[in-house]
């Protein structure tokens, strides 16, 4: 009851909260296997920080970022933070889990976070899960009306996590407007293994997929695989709205993308009213957790119709009329 509650609550916060600026200077603090500018997973979670720090000035918000992280050499990094006073330190990746639930007791006082993750964490550790089954399930509805030969290829990175949610979403979105679609669905074993990503691409475009999707910061890889095929009828639809300004980003229909900033927020106001940690924080497109772009320089790919079908979907997710079992996906 009091796991349920703490969710409950922090929906609400993050919903609904106007948040003021921080009535002392707060420091963040960012570690990241990949990249500031991946153009995905890393890049999101670094420009909401900063989107924050521009907010109220560097004056209240300090921000300092450590990248290519593993979590061997991370546990260095986030203790030196701890130990120079840094008041939140988000560990952004489901790999990090075990650090951070060490760390916390080592530094009782200092706020951590991981994601993604569903857990409610220890008192001092704030968690965070984007519900993707909602951007997936929009990417989907497009991709099962954008296909010709009715094969569709997803590139996951590992069946665990945000990723999971995300490509089971598409799954039903495929399924929901398209349900003899043929989805082939591959994992690299890794969120950053771009050369992987690009090969699992172009395996599935060899095996006639004409429409691609895929998660996590490997993606880009797969997007400049589709991209090689310049001339050819083959699309990509992007989790992050990041890779629309790639110059790749001409094989991109459309994308999602995750806005960390109302959970930044959210963490910061928290503590500073007493809260380390303890709840998680989801991101939804009720909460304005996800930001959604069509690609206009596609042309007739994308139709009325289909547009029209994915913003259907998307208010129907929004309003909570429409109810996602990605539990239910098997395969």
């Amino acid at each position: 009851m009091k796991k349920a509650l703490a969710v409950l609550l922090t929906l609400l916060a993050v919903s609904g909260a106007v948040y003021g600026a921080p009535k002392t200077k707060v420091k963040i603090a960012l570690i990241i296997e990949s990249t500031v500018d991946d153009k995905g997973w890393g890049q999101a979670m670094h420009d909401a920080i900063k989107a924050v720090e521009r907010k109220y000035g560097s004056s209240l918000v300090e921000y300092s970022y450590s990248e290519k992280m593993k979590p061997v050499d991370a546990g260095s990094a986030a203790r030196q933070y701890a130990s120079r006073g840094f008041d939140i330190i988000i560990a952004h990746g489901a790999q990090f889990k075990n650090l951070i639930l060490e760390l916390s007791e080592e530094f009782p006082k200092t706020t951590f976070a991981f994601g993604t993750n569903a857990d409610v964490g220890p008192k001092n550790v704030f968690t965070y899960m984007p519900m993707s089954e909602e951007t997936g399930y929009i990417n989907g509805v497009i991709a099962g009306m954008v296909t010709r030969t009715n094969i569709i290829g997803i590139i996951g990175p590992v069946d665990a996590g945000d990723s999971a949610r995300y490509n089971r979403g598409f799954w039903l979105g495929v399924k929901s407007v398209n349900p003899k679609a043929d989805i082939k669905i591959a994992h690299t074993g890794s969120f950053a293994d771009y050369v992987k990503a690009a090969e699992l691409a172009h395996t599935h475009i060899k095996a006639g997929a004409d429409v691609l999707t895929g998660a996590a910061q490997q993606s880009t890889g797969g997007l400049r695989a589709v991209a090689e095929y310049k001339d050819k009828p083959i699309w990509w639809l992007g989790q992050d709205t990041l890779q629309l300004t790639m110059p790749e980003g001409f094989k991109v229909i459309a994308a999602c993308s995750y806005d960390y900033a109302p959970v930044v927020e959210a963490m910061i106001d928290k503590r500073q009213a007493g809260t380390l940690g303890g709840e998680n924080i989801p991101l939804t497109f009720k909460n304005g957790g996800f930001v959604f772009k069509y690609n206009d320089s596609v042309g007739t790919v994308l139709t009325a119709d289909i547009r029209k079908a994915a913003d259907k979907a998307r208010a129907d997710i929004t309003a909570q009329r429409l109810r996602l079992d990605w539990q239910a996906v098997k395969y």
